[in-house]
């Protein structure tokens, strides 16, 4: 299988690059535009048989503990929608979309039996990382399935749909989800982990 691997920034590249030689990674930037953007110009340029978003994330407290592997089951665009004074309303409430990528199964199950101490569970796609306790609650009870938040997997997701291309979403955890704090973070820990998975992969 031809594999496409998108991430945000190049020590993620690096990171999965030192695990796996076997797939071509690219760093598109950060964010679902770049991401979606990155993505569709390089399945534009040459057919792949399947697409994985992957690189680190922030994990909801009690759902996943820092440097764990997490497959997304569905990928979904958690503030893509309108605010309303009864609260946040999703794009498929306001009938302009889907908000959610479901991962392909046969994809999905591949990376489950290479990856067997991985959590599986939806990843949250957003523009704004969450950075206090209020939006954490809020976004935790909107979601109750999500392990983790990250910033591209949807406009990855997007872009391979719309290509007719197989996707799923791989994160290793650099942090939990909260007020900012920076050192609190486990950059080298994540990073270490996600060449670990990359390693496992069968391609």
């Amino acid at each position: 299988m031809t594999l496409l691997i998108i991430t945000a920034v190049e020590p993620e590249a690096a990171a999965i690059r030192a695990g796996l030689s076997r797939a071509d990674v690219a760093a598109v930037g950060a964010g679902p535009a770049a991401a979606a953007a990155g993505t569709a110009r390089r399945l534009a340029l040459k057919p792949y048989e399947a697409v994985l978003s992957a690189g680190i994330a922030g994990a909801f407290p009690g759902r996943a503990a820092l440097a764990a592997t997490i497959l997304g089951a569905r990928s979904i665009a958690a503030d893509l929608g309108a605010e309303s004074p009864e609260g946040f309303l999703p794009i498929d409430t306001l009938g302009f979309g889907t908000s959610t990528q479901p991962a392909d199964p046969a994809l999905l199950k591949t990376l489950q039996n290479a990856l067997p101490q991985a959590l599986t569970g939806d990843i949250l796609t957003l523009t704004t990382v969450t950075g206090t306790a209020e939006t954490t609650e809020r976004l935790a009870g909107a979601h109750p399935e999500a392990l983790a938040e990250a910033m591209e997997g949807h406009g990855v997701a997007t872009a391979a749909a719309q290509a007719g291309v197989p996707f799923a979403e791989l994160r290793t955890i650099s942090n939990l989800i909260g007020p900012r704090d920076r050192k609190a973070w486990r950059l080298p820990e994540a990073l270490t982990a996600l060449s670990q998975a990359a390693a496992n992969l069968p391609w």
